[in-house]
């Protein structure tokens, strides 16, 4: 990889949340990162809850975030692919968002190589041990039939359904303290599967907590944290992984 072009990972923007104002703000924070970033990036990786809920009916999509979606589109119509995971807000992404920004939508983990280095990268809910009843709602929301169902809904009241389900749960385990290693289900996950495989990186969001922890020799944990109150994101330049903050007056730091 070309020193001059870095692989960049973002999650959690959970844009429509709290409020429209606060939300727009937020966009075009995150818009202005994305302006920043394009000039050097060689593929942006977004890991999961970008929105705070999407649905796409047949003719109808959410409101707003049209900043956001136009600089999605010039920066993949550009060249620089974007890879957009799922996550457990706006899981109900089907093929208008791919369509017309140009995404390239992700529902599972993936594995890719960097430079020699090899990233494992998901969102992260539903991940590791615990969690059963989460686990049992997202199957149901994830089956065709579910979709179906809200589908037949008006767009005016099922979106209305939606983002009142999802700011009266917001806060919930994917927001949860750090109680340690031992008793994070990522770090859990992460560590059984480098049992049997072999990773650089292992790379989340959900959780809302920006950290890099070394699991085992070779291998680091990265959760990219959000930007509700964190506004951190993770940079890779070919030999080095970053977690970073933006900040406002379009400077960044480490974290």
């Amino acid at each position: 990889m070309s020193q001059t072009k870095k692989i960049y990972f973002a999650s959690d923007i959970h844009l429509g949340l709290p409020s429209y104002e606060k939300s727009l703000e937020r966009e075009k924070l995150f818009v202005q990162w994305l302006d920043l970033i394009k000039k050097d990036a060689r593929e942006i990786i977004l890991l999961g809850d970008i929105f705070d809920f999407w649905f796409e009916y047949k003719r109808a999509i959410p409101r707003g975030f049209t900043r956001f979606l136009g600089k999605i589109c010039e920066i993949t119509d550009s060249g620089i692919p974007v890879h957009f995971f799922t996550g457990n807000h706006d899981m109900w992404i089907f093929d208008y968002l791919p369509k017309e920004t140009g995404v390239i939508i992700h529902k599972k983990p993936i594995i890719k190589e960097y430079s020699g280095k090899n990233f494992y990268l998901a969102h992260g809910d539903g991940l590791g041990p615990g969690d059963y009843a989460y686990k049992i709602l997202k199957r149901i929301f994830a089956s065709r039939f579910s979709q179906w169902l809200f589908a037949r809904f008006h767009p005016n009241f099922g979106l209305f359904i939606a983002n009142s389900w999802s700011v009266h749960n917001r806060y919930s385990r994917e927001t949860k303290e750090f109680e340690g290693e031992e008793k994070e289900w990522l770090i859990l996950y992460s560590q059984k599967l480098l049992k049997t495989n072999q990773f650089d990186f292992m790379v989340y969001g959900h959780r809302h907590l920006p950290n890099d922890i070394k699991l085992n020799d070779n291998c680091r944990y990265i959760n990219l944290g959000d930007w509700l109150s964190h506004f951190t994101y993770a940079v890779f330049d070919g030999t080095t992984m970053e977690l970073k903050t933006f900040k406002k007056d379009n400077q960044t730091e480490h974290d």
